[in-house]
């Protein structure tokens, strides 16, 4: 099947159910950005929610376009359901109340059905995400927090550990790089390359690899101290949030204590 004819089959099958109110396509389905790898994203509004019923009959709905080989039913979230069938077509769902429906927006949704006209009653655009100084500050401790963990991991010869705390780094960097464009439409985890610039891009890309091994890994840890720390300062200054000098200095003695390494940028 193709996306068309899944979402026309999963609307024919819900749109008459007990206690369906709404169907939308949401994600990049919903605001017109979806390509041939996207997953299909379903708010649903129930007048009771996330039910045992209203679950069950959205798996028979799924069900209809193909074997269901993945079946994630409120696990993680109590209103989320996803599925993936044998040709790896990914649903997601989201059930909610009428009343839950306020803080979604006309141009991230795409009705097909709607008895109620809840559409109608929602803002036309949403408002776009508002930076957080507190959550900003959070992710600046953490990188330095993991920044600091070099060496243990180092001390112990942690080294297939030390390549765990890169990836921290890399995706703390990630983050930043994200919210320096402020990129409207983010849409999930495997959507980076339209979320950030060129340079941006370039940067990631001249990171050493994170490799096993005591030198490497300090090298790589140096590398994305440098990469992330100044543009973080920056970015603070810029938000009002007061940046964590103390700790800061306080991990980087240490790391010269223990590893006779130096800040490897000028504050």
């Amino acid at each position: 099947m193709t996306h068309d004819e899944i979402i026309q089959t999963i609307t024919d099958a819900t749109r008459d159910a007990a206690g369906v109110k709404a169907l939308f396509l949401s994600g990049s389905y919903g605001n017109g950005m979806a390509d041939a790898y996207s997953d299909i994203d379903f708010v649903m509004v129930a007048e009771d929610g996330a039910t045992d019923a209203i679950a069950a009959m959205w798996k028979e709905a799924v069900s209809k376009t193909g074997e269901v080989v993945l079946w994630w039913d409120r696990n993680t979230v109590p209103v989320l359901i996803n599925a993936i069938t044998a040709d790896w077509t990914r649903t997601d769902l989201i059930i909610l109340k009428p009343e839950q429906m306020k803080a979604h927006a006309q141009n991230t949704l795409k009705p097909l059905f709607d008895h109620d006209g809840i559409f109608a009653t929602l803002p036309k655009v949403a408002l776009p995400p508002q930076p957080s100084p507190a959550r900003f500050l959070h992710q600046i401790e953490e990188f330095i927090r993991v920044l600091g963990l070099l060496h243990l991991a180092a001390g112990r010869e942690e080294y297939i550990n030390g390549v765990l705390g890169v990836f921290h780094l890399r995706n703390k960097l990630v983050e930043l790089l994200i919210a320096e464009t402020n990129a409207p439409n983010r849409g999930g985890i495997l959507h980076l390359n339209r979320l950030i610039t060129d340079e941006q891009k370039a940067l990631m890309i001249s990171l050493p690899p994170p490799v096993p091994e005591r030198d490497a890994m300090i090298k790589t840890n140096l590398a994305y101290a440098a990469a992330y720390l100044p543009r973080a300062r920056k970015r603070a200054t810029a938000l009002g949030v007061d940046w964590p000098e103390r700790f800061e200095a306080a991990t980087w003695a240490k790391l010269k204590e223990t590893l006779g390494i130096e800040r490897p940028y000028d504050t």
